[in-house]
């Protein structure tokens, strides 16, 4: 009986190949979108992931998310310094700078100033020259984008000059940074040379890093600091989180890929089962005839769904291989780095489309329940 369904569903080559579309695109729409939507929320807190050195990240009490930033006093620093349990407390300033090249090209950029001497913050992995040119006055750090931003063509190399603000300035690294949310060069530098290049105020300093002492839950250290200093402290994970919460509040990202997902679903749901339905009425003659020489209908029906699950697995296997096809192609491209298929997306849209398939296959599966074998013998 399996070769028959197997004979039946490959018959009529055309709705076979449909049916294996419609359940492949609604795939790939589906799987395509969800990672983009993913990694959209996971740039929002792309700083916050690349500073791996800190666990703690202090703040003033009304920020809500990553790029929200008002300026703390160095007092505020001090006195975070002088809550137990803190094993180091650094400044961090985040803002933005225009930065200029020779040729007249400018941009803007997020520009981080870290702590003179320990650096906390920079990231790890350099294309070019190392950590110890920051030491230099008037030396920057910039990401590979910057770096193909302002010199298209050429190798990751230093040495070259930038203005930036009313300075100009050297770069001494290449590094490699996680994609912000919004695709901007990332430029590093000692947080005394930072502040100059935007023009220093009283209140600079955007947020302080911390790590706690051995045996000191983080948890239980930004409680403490809270309690202490008034201000807001948070692990590196639940800052994450707020920013990454905020966004999907705050802007319509949910939304709009929400629409999308949610046609792709239908469209997935309406096509296959449209096909199916016109399917199975076709061959409702073949299962009456089925019927009359004594299969019974629990059989049929256990048929059908062979049927769809045939279906099922080669378009979700065309659809998913299309997705991660995708992302395998646009690796390489820094405007589209950072996005990937990710297993939990894989198995959310392997859920969705069996949910579709098989609602499609109960919707048809009706017709023939009640079909008689008498229909094999009219005209």
């Amino acid at each position: 009986m399996n070769f028959v369904a197997w004979q039946m569903l490959t018959g009529d080559r055309a709705k076979y190949a449909g049916l294996v579309l419609a359940i492949a695109f609604s795939t790939f729409l589906m799987s395509h979108q969800m990672s983009i939507f993913v990694g959209l929320l996971n740039r929002t807190q792309s700083q916050i992931k690349d500073i791996t050195d800190a666990g703690i990240w202090v703040m003033d009490p009304k920020t809500e998310y990553l790029d929200e930033v008002r300026a703390l006093s160095n007092q505020d620093l001090y006195r975070v310094r002088g809550v137990e349990g803190i094993q180091w407390a650094v400044p961090l300033f985040k803002g933005n700078a225009r930065v200029k090249a020779s040729d007249g090209q400018f941009r803007n950029t997020i520009l981080l100033g870290l702590d003179d001497t320990t650096l906390v913050g920079l990231p790890r992995i350099f294309l070019a020259g190392d950590w110890r040119a920051l030491r230099y006055v008037d030396t920057v750090a910039i990401d590979e984008v910057g770096f193909r931003r302002f010199f298209p063509g050429q190798a990751y190399s230093t040495g070259h000059r930038l203005d930036i603000g009313d300075k100009t300035v050297t770069i001494g690294a290449v590094v490699r940074v996680s994609p912000p949310f919004v695709n901007l060069p990332v430029v590093y530098a000692r947080y005394s040379e930072a502040i100059k290049m935007v023009g220093r105020e009283s209140r600079q300093l955007s947020f302080i890093l911390c790590e706690s002492k051995p045996g000191i839950a983080p948890e239980e250290l930004c409680t403490g600091i809270s309690a202490a200093t008034g201000l807001k402290a948070e692990t590196a994970v639940q800052f994450g989180w707020d920013t990454i919460w905020y966004y999907i509040r705050n802007t319509g990202i949910p939304i709009n890929f929400g629409i999308t997902i949610t046609i792709a679903l239908l469209v997935g749901a309406l096509v296959s089962g449209q096909t199916f339905s016109l399917f199975i009425l076709e061959n409702l003659k073949y299962f009456g005839a089925l019927k009359a020489i004594g299969v019974t209908t629990i059989r049929i029906i256990l048929m059908i769904f062979l049927q769809a699950i045939i279906v099922l697995c080669i378009g979700y296997a065309l659809g998913i291989s299309m997705t991660a096809a995708f992302f395998e192609f646009t690796k390489d491209n820094l405007e589209l780095r950072g996005f990937r298929l990710l297993p939990e997306i894989m198995l959310l849209t392997g859920a969705l489309v069996t949910m579709v398939v098989l609602i499609a296959t109960m919707i048809s599966v009706r017709r023939v329940a009640v079909v008689e074998p008498a229909i094999v013998f009219r005209g």
